[in-house]
């Protein structure tokens, strides 16, 4: 079986600044990698390039043994901050619901399969209660894990999440990753974080990434590892979560 994530020396610029130099970088199906690097790194820029969204100026991307945008619909990606007015008059199951857009409704009215479709991923996010709820009624963490249901919704084979935990509480951050440790059973998981410390409990292995990238094993990022990725002002502070 061929990997999940295929790029071969991807090169990426924004006119005359270089984002992505010569990237690599091989996920296996049902792996949980994480991404880390500083900001301006080209964290997001590679899973835009994975999820289709935009074009690599040099290299090749295969995902899911097809190129990026006709395997989009079988990703689930989970922004790092939601583009849409929080005041905006929808309700929880109406943001989960679009999840479900593309999987034979193209007329924007909802079937009770689809209704029922999200029972199950509300369930698995704990937001069952919130069900009815308008979204300018939500906390941070709330709203980012409505947003976690709605790309869990459409089954993906793929889930990519940005910054996923950067409006939640340590302790609804270890249920997130937990979560997350669980949905690899069925699914490819990358996601981006800043928290190294944290991620390296749960993750396979994790993808430094400085406008070039770097692979290793979760055992093997050492403070060495991170002074060369961030410069020699940050601190590693290594912390295992008993459960």
């Amino acid at each position: 079986m061929t990997d999940a994530i295929q790029l071969d020396n991807i090169s990426f610029s924004y006119g005359s600044q270089r984002v992505l130099d010569d990237v690599s970088l091989s996920v296996r199906h049902r792996e949980f990698m994480g991404l880390i690097g500083p900001n301006g790194g080209g964290k997001s820029t590679l899973l835009r390039l994975i999820l289709g969204l935009l074009p690599p100026q040099e290299g090749r991307i295969s995902v899911l043994d097809t190129t990026p945008r006709r395997a989009a619909r079988r990703l689930g990606y989970v922004p790092q901050f939601a583009r849409f007015a929080r005041s905006f008059p929808i309700s929880v199951e109406d943001v989960v619901l679009m999840g479900r857009l593309g999987q034979g409704n193209m007329w924007g009215f909802w079937k009770r399969s689809d209704r029922h479709a999200i029972t199950d991923i509300l369930d698995l996010l704990e937001i069952t209660h919130l069900r009815s709820r308008h979204i300018e009624a939500l906390s941070g963490g709330q709203m980012q894990r409505v947003l976690i249901a709605r790309a869990l919704v459409a089954n993906p084979e793929i889930l990519l999440l940005d910054e996923p935990t950067a409006s939640v509480d340590r302790h609804g951050e270890t249920s997130l990753f937990e979560l997350f440790s669980t949905l690899k059973k069925n699914m490819t998981v990358m996601v981006i974080s800043h928290d190294l410390g944290f991620i390296s409990d749960y993750v396979d292995r994790v993808a430094c990434l400085n406008q070039s990238l770097v692979m290793h094993p979760t055992a093997a990022v050492t403070a060495d590892t991170i002074n060369q990725l961030y410069g020699e002002q940050v601190q590693m502070v290594h912390h295992h979560h008993a459960h």
